[in-house]
């Protein structure tokens, strides 16, 4: 016998953009149902941001004791056990998630159903022996690992991001197919730390930042040893040895062979939309995901999506706006649209890129007159110091100086974006940038610095020294 519950809000997706939904309606009073079929906390606590950063922060203190001759510091090369690399890694995740738990949920007054839930008509969701007719409901089901269909993958064993993460033993050599920000941040954490890695990409790796950024990060990566192979489609794979891997590849100078002793599948994500019974909710969708408006509607009223499974921009922190847009609409009747151009991401390799707004190519064709300001982390003092002067920001501007974009590619690039994310927000000008004061030393006097180039050609106007030389005449 099934249960039939009445909610106010039924949430199917327990990831960052579900949880925020679920917790922040339940803190209003109003009643909440949760589905989840797997882990609490999704993609982002188990298998993506959280494990990947803690993997990343061990390598770069791999990385730290390579490089501390350069401060007149002797350390030798680092000793890396890849097994408490990995405890590490699951402790961190250990600590968050209570923060995502059941029972955390359960005491906020958040009905939490542990199974696969799915609209069996426009008005219900059954989830085990779960009627569920909720006024509202919001989808936020995520994404996973897309795998290409290429020859012989089948039939070799392979790592996603999914399963990575449970390694305890040092790859030797892990080939990775795919030059995306997962592939390269995790290319250049195992590199640190003491395995051999291959990128093999189809286009250009980091492909979708400013290739003017790219090119200085990838610099960066390469010199760290992790050798990367773009234009290079991987047309078969198959078992080399007893436990390794063989990948056939071809390039514009013909086909050659890779091999590794691990394999890693990089090549993008696939929105979660198996099994949930849209077409049974009218709800329209395609591969790519639940095709939502800018309120984040689907074409069934009842119904919201947010986050991966919307095919969109696939970060955390927007499905976490997102949400919040959803939220607005359901408890208050405020209209609430989503602004994609405010939306910023970071990829996390050494040296870090960020970016928000458009980029110059963009900023070029909507735009008939723009100003791009840069300036190197080699002219901040701060950066000198900790010799970390690999990197540049670079700032797309109008005429009049309204901020369009910024990118920036350099140590701690992820952090230093979170200003110009609120700059853009608020429709400031350089102007506003250049006026604020920043202490000293730090890296922010980077952005400063290029925002008061905007300033450089009006010093070396006639009439500006002419004005200057008449006010001298008064005292």
């Amino acid at each position: 016998m099934s249960e039939t519950l009445k909610p106010d809000i039924c949430v199917i997706g327990a990831g960052s953009g579900g949880l925020t939904v679920a917790a922040a309606a339940a803190a209003f009073g109003v009643s909440v149902v949760l589905v989840e079929k797997g882990k609490m906390g999704g993609d982002c606590l188990n298998y993506g941001c959280v494990p990947s950063k803690a993997l990343i922060a061990a390598a770069k203190q791999a990385q730290s004791i390579r490089d501390a001759h350069k401060f007149g510091v002797t350390a030798g090369d680092p000793q890396v056990n890849f097994r408490r690399v990995n405890d590490h890694v699951r402790r961190v995740i250990e600590a968050i998630a209570p923060n995502d738990s059941v029972e955390r949920f359960t005491s906020l007054g958040v009905k939490v159903i542990e199974e696969a839930g799915a609209f069996s008509d426009a008005k219900t969701v059954v989830a085990g022996n779960y009627e569920i007719k909720a006024r509202r409901f919001v989808v936020a089901t995520g994404s996973s690992p897309f795998v290409p269909p290429i020859p012989g993958l089948d039939d070799v064993d392979y790592l996603t991001n999914e399963t990575i993460f449970d390694e305890t033993r040092k790859p030797g050599h892990l080939v990775i197919i795919g030059g995306g920000p997962i592939g390269m941040e995790l290319a250049q954490a195992h590199q640190r730390l003491g395995s051999k890695v291959t990128v093999l990409e189809g286009l250009k790796a980091l492909g979708k930042d400013d290739p003017e950024l790219t090119a200085i990060a990838l610099e960066h990566i390469r010199a760290d040893g992790v050798v990367v192979h773009e234009g290079t489609k991987v047309v078969g794979l198959e078992k080399h040895g007893k436990s390794g891997i063989r990948a056939i590849i071809e390039t514009a100078n013909g086909k050659s062979e890779v091999d590794g002793t691990h394999l890693l599948v990089a090549t993008g994500r696939s929105a979660n939309v198996d099994g949930l019974g849209l077409e049974k909710a009218k709800i329209e969708f395609d591969r790519r995901g639940i095709k939502v408006s800018d309120k984040m509607r689907t074409s069934n009223k009842r119904v919201y999506a947010i986050g991966d499974v919307t095919g969109g921009l696939q970060f955390t922190h927007v499905a976490g706006y997102q949400a919040g847009l959803v939220l607005r609409a359901i408890l208050f009747r405020l209209p609430a649209r989503a602004k994609n151009q405010i939306i910023p991401w970071s990829t996390y390799t050494d040296p870090e890129i960020a970016h928000v707004g458009m980029d110059e190519s963009t900023a070029k064709q909507k735009f008939r007159d723009i100003r791009v300001l840069r300036w190197p982390y080699s002219e901040n003092d701060r950066a000198r110091a900790e010799r970390k002067t690999t990197g540049m920001i670079k700032l797309v501007t109008r005429k009049n100086g309204k901020i369009e974009g910024v990118s920036i590619v350099g140590h701690n690039a992820g952090e230093m974006i979170n200003m110009w994310a609120l700059a853009l927000s608020k429709n400031m000008k350089v102007g506003d940038i250049a006026g604020y004061v920043s202490p000293y030393p730090t890296a922010t006097e980077i952005g400063k610095r290029a925002a008061t180039s905007y300033y450089t050609p009006s010093t070396r106007k006639p009439m500006v020294r002419r004005l200057i030389g008449f006010l001298r005449m008064f005292g």
